[in-house]
């Protein structure tokens, strides 16, 4: 309440006869330190927004938050400059935001103004559970950036970059209220920390350690990105703390579909689970298929569906410690990779695509997605793929360029397919890829004017393999060393596995199968 009374919030007023007043409550929560000990319990005065309608109480409400591959990609960027990466988080950021509507609320419980039970309060600023309270917030932080020389990027509008001189830049990634940056410049860092806190009220964080449920360790080799504490807590959530351990993800002779036979399970913890392995992508893409997988039968999962989720967190309970680093490389350039299966999915015969993309180290992006049209070929499948990486290539590298990185030399996309390199390459008509969508020839465009390059690499060395299908043992190993997953012992990056042995035993299973 104080901090409330303090900003200006809200003026104690008479409610007009043509208006209503909103409700308010308290919320309260328990904030946690990366450790998992308690680091403060936190009462926020919140609107019920529920109640609030269209048109009278609110107009737009649209905000945009950080993308976690932009954080990914600032944190590789960091990385490979050596330059460390702060945060601060914004006290009661919301109610910083100028309010363009006309809203009155109740007085809070607890703190009615006895000799005017009857008076409302009218608003101001934004109050937390208000429809438009992130959008007003966002709108302040955005007008004080561009006032303060910064230039927004067109392809991320919550990052932020100003230059100065030659070699000079500070980067500010916005997430709501918690601020990631990072600079090349001593006193642009100690500018940029005194203005924020001159105009906000600000908590300095310090170097980061903890965003999001993301676990972040700067060390002076490089960065380490996990979430071991939020893979505990999803397994103390579905009491699987003691569970057998799963070698793989999901089973290579397993092939999930709508109608299996076996009872319907609890859509709710289904979902739950679903969701929270979902969340877990954000640093461990080695699950990114089997989750997609599973996703695909939120709407009436059955016993098998819930067994298939639940051999992800078995698996997860094994490999704890993994996560990705990032660092320093010589080679230092945007690279992808893209593949697809063909009608992996019983359901409907549709293929899935797989990308992943990197900057010398550890991977940044990742995506394992069904495809929206039944494909008629490999062929076909793999095309499609190719021109969905493509895209993600050509934002990467208009990213890479906001961000003071331009890559000089034209992105890689490596495919195992030749014929999908021939048909991005010659745009012959052919009675087998007539039929193919317009939309996917979008990679055609991008070849011809050599903003991509689209080079074949074998089967054996496809790192978007990982994102299509499940592996054996030993090949998902194998792939997870190559995309840059590793684990964090002591200050150094460590593999769980030794490098050669599982690329003899990867290669083993190659020349057996």
């Amino acid at each position: 309440m104080s901090v409330i009374e303090k900003n200006g919030t809200w003026e104690l007023v008479s409610l007009p006869k043509e208006k209503k007043a909103i409700g308010l409550k308290w919320v309260y929560r328990t904030k946690y330190n990366p450790d998992g000990s308690i680091s403060r319990h936190k009462a926020r005065l919140v609107v019920k927004g529920y109640a609030q309608q269209e048109g009278i109480d609110y107009e737009e409400t649209f905000s945009p938050v950080a993308r976690f591959e932009t954080v990914r990609v600032v944190l590789a960027l960091a990385a490979q400059w050596r330059l460390p990466v702060f945060q601060l988080d914004v006290k009661s950021a919301f109610l910083n935001g100028e309010l363009q509507e006309e809203v009155f609320v109740e007085q809070p419980q607890g703190f009615e103004k006895k000799n005017e039970p009857e008076k409302v309060y009218k608003l101001k600023k934004a109050l937390y559970g208000l429809k438009q309270a992130p959008r007003a917030w966002y709108s302040k932080i955005d007008s004080f950036f561009i006032a303060g020389g910064f230039t927004r990027s067109d392809n991320e509008p919550t990052l932020y970059i100003k230059k100065q001189g030659m070699d000079q830049f500070i980067v500010v990634c916005l997430y709501v209220d918690d601020i990631v940056y990072f600079s090349s410049s001593e006193s642009m860092l100690a500018d940029f920390k005194n203005s924020m806190k001159q105009r906000f009220e600000m908590t300095d964080l310090g170097v980061l350690q903890y965003f999001l449920g993301l676990e972040v360790k700067q060390k002076k080799e490089g960065t380490f990105l996990c979430q071991r504490k939020y893979a505990m807590d999803l397994l103390k959530r579905f009491h699987m703390e003691n569970c057998e351990i799963a070698k793989t993800p999901m089973n290579t002779n397993e092939k999930l579909q709508k109608c299996d036979g076996t009872e319907k399970a609890n859509e709710r913890l289904f979902r739950s689970l679903v969701g929270g392995l979902n969340y877990l992508t954000h640093t461990r893409p080695d699950i990114a298929h089997s989750v997609s997988v599973v996703s695909r039968y939120m709407h009436c999962p059955t016993k098998q569906h819930f067994g298939a989720a639940k051999r992800i967190l078995r698996y997860v309970a094994g490999t704890l410690e993994f996560g990705v680093w990032y660092e320093s490389v010589k080679h230092f350039k945007l690279r992808g990779y893209t593949d697809s299966d063909w009608a992996g999915c019983i359901d409907d015969r549709k293929s899935t695509s797989g990308s992943v993309f990197d900057l010398g180290s550890g991977a940044i992006t990742w995506s394992s997605k069904k495809q929206d049209t039944v494909a008629l070929s490999t062929s076909e499948a793999e095309y499609i793929a190719a021109g969905a990486a493509a895209k993600q290539a050509l934002w990467l590298r208009k990213l890479l360029k906001d961000l003071c990185c331009e890559q000089q030399e034209i992105p890689e996309i490596w495919c195992d397919n030749m014929s999908t390199i021939a048909m991005a390459k010659n745009p012959s008509f052919h009675a087998r890829t007539k039929h193919i969508d317009v939309q996917h020839h979008f990679i055609r465009k991008l070849v011809a004017e050599e903003k991509i390059a689209l080079q074949y690499c074998g089967t054996e060395f496809q790192n978007a393999d990982l994102f299509t299908k499940a592996l054996p043992q030993a090949k998902h190993q194998f792939f997870m060393k190559r995309i840059g997953m590793t684990i964090l012992n002591q200050g150094e990056v460590l593999s769980k596995l030794s490098s050669l042995h599982a690329y003899v035993e990867y290669w083993f299973l190659v020349i057996l199968y």
